[in-house]
């Protein structure tokens, strides 16, 4: 991939994190941390993303820096991947005016979004009000703390992988996470609560997935430009230890905030959670053999499955 492909890439990327117009503060927030992680690899985000929003480029000049037909489909998957979740009206108007900037096929942008719902639709919609709550049963620690491990162990295992579908289901999953520790204590959540609780500990949703994308971009771990890299996994250790610890942390908070009846506040959460995280960074490498195994093992294609 060359440079000048690499740049039109995070280009777009932004411009489908800026879609919605970034109504949420905490989110736009963590787009600003995500696109500054582009500076390791000489990729100036937030010159890039300044020009934007000055219009200073056009969507049809990121496009033209794209010489094969694999840059355009993957730049299309990236900008799926960064709005995928709950997507807006909007955010589907400026995909369906990539995918005709950039020439692909109808059959091809509609099959990668729909395989994308399938993944992102794992978590129950959003129904709106306040969780339901349905008993007050006691559940176990010891099964609470293994769900949690492997959901990090198998998050940390997509972030090996080259596929833009495993990327996608990294957010789906903790999502899934959060809806399955309120369950355990009572709490019927759905999409939009576990959004929430995720927006309260600072994980911006586009942000997150954002950053998820440019480790895998920059450290050429992505869709059809990863060439013969496959699974290989060697680059990409630290950033799957990244994955695991956020997705630990995210699960070992949640049981803190479920159990105590939701009573923490955004302060106290946002803290809690930068101690689990540091915790979770140095855990991470006790699983790295169960993590390098599980990436063997994972069919991109039966990913609705696994987040089911």
């Amino acid at each position: 991939m060359t440079a000048s492909e690499q740049r039109a890439l995070v280009s777009i990327a932004l411009r489908a994190a800026h879609a919605d117009g970034f109504n949420d503060l905490s989110e736009r927030a963590a787009l600003q941390r995500a696109a500054a992680s582009f500076g390791a690899a000489g990729i100036d985000a937030a010159a890039i993303e300044s020009d934007i929003v000055n219009r200073r480029t056009t969507l049809a000049a990121d496009v033209a820096e794209l010489g094969t037909p694999d840059a355009r489909r993957l730049a299309y998957e990236i900008a799926v991947a960064v709005t995928d979740g709950a997507r807006t009206t909007v955010e589907d108007t400026f995909l369906a005016e990539l995918g005709a900037a950039l020439g692909l096929p109808a059959d091809v942008t509609t099959g990668f979004a729909a395989q994308a719902d399938a993944v992102t639709a794992a978590v129950p919609a959003t129904t709106g009000g306040t969780p339901t709550v349905t008993t007050s049963a006691a559940p176990d620690p010891a099964v609470l703390d293994r769900q949690i491990v492997e959901a990090a162990i198998t998050n940390a295992a997509l972030e090996l992988l080259p596929e833009t579908l495993a990327t996608i289901a990294i957010v789906p999953l903790q999502m899934k996470l959060v809806y399955r520790i309120g369950q355990a204590y009572g709490y019927e959540l759905d999409a939009g609560h576990a959004r929430e609780f995720l927006a309260a500990l600072g994980i911006g949703l586009s942000g997150q997935l954002l950053e998820q994308v440019g480790r895998k971009l920059l450290g050429g771990l992505l869709g059809a430009l990863a060439g013969g890299v496959g699974r290989a996994v060697g680059n990409q250790a630290a950033s799957s230890g990244m994955a695991f610890a956020t997705t630990w942390a995210i699960g070992k908070l949640a049981v803190q905030y479920y159990a105590g009846g939701r009573a923490l506040d955004t302060a106290k959460l946002k803290a809690a959670f930068g101690s689990l995280f540091d915790e979770a960074k140095l855990l991470a490498t006790r699983y790295a053999g169960d993590i390098r195994q599980r990436a063997k093992t994972i069919d991109v294609r039966q990913l609705p499955a696994l987040l089911r």
